[in-house]
């Protein structure tokens, strides 16, 4: 499983959220009515400093992670996040991840 933020929604967080670069972005699982992949939950996210960080990754001098403890929200998924220009807005994508085999 992997999260992978293209660089033009990276520049959106930055925008509309005023980030500067080294600070960090965290996915989290919140209870929700809707859901993607997990009926009754969906991702949150918020602006703090990584604890125990089971995923990280880079983009536009921003840190975006999802700690330990969130992290079987995507099991069996990768997280895509996009910049969608004709809503100006974040577009998630959970894609089957692939199966790596030997």
């Amino acid at each position: 499983m992997m999260i992978h933020v293209t660089d033009s929604a990276a520049k959106w967080y930055k925008k509309e959220l005023e980030l500067q670069e080294g600070q960090a972005i965290r996915f989290f699982v919140r209870y929700s009515a809707g859901g993607h992949i997990h009926p009754g939950f969906s991702l949150g996210i918020g602006v703090e400093d990584p604890g125990s960080p089971g995923y990280a990754m880079e983009a536009e001098g921003i840190n975006f992670y999802m700690e330990e403890q969130d992290m079987w929200y995507l099991e069996g998924y990768d997280l895509k996040v996009t910049y969608e220009e004709s809503s100006d807005d974040i577009a998630y994508e959970y894609v089957k991840a692939k199966v790596k085999t030997a």
